[in-house]
């Protein structure tokens, strides 16, 4: 497939493990939840639980600790705008 831009059925960008584990730099976090990539970059210093929080888990999988705290849907509603695409299907694989 090359490097060519990939996107799912209904349209959203994929992005590959390898790509979103570059983005855990001060310029640039991102993390997963449910699957769905999450640029928050511009969200760290307003994060209600400090930015530490959001940096622990950027390049990785942040779902489960999304979950253990609770969010509320008002900040699930926030989360929403700040979804970039989604992690690319092979990237999911647990074989």
């Amino acid at each position: 497939m090359g490097e060519k831009e990939e996107k799912s059925p209904d349209g959203v960008k994929y992005y590959r493990l390898s790509e979103i584990e570059e983005q855990n730099t001060f310029k640039s976090t991102w993390i997963i939840i449910h699957n769905k990539v999450y640029d928050v970059t511009k969200f760290l210093e307003e994060h209600p639980g400090g930015e530490e929080v959001l940096r622990e888990q950027a390049g990785g999988n942040a779902t489960e600790s999304f979950e253990d705290v609770g969010h509320s849907s008002d900040a699930r509603e926030m989360a929403a705008d700040m979804v970039i695409g989604e992690l690319h299907p092979v990237s999911v694989c647990v074989c």
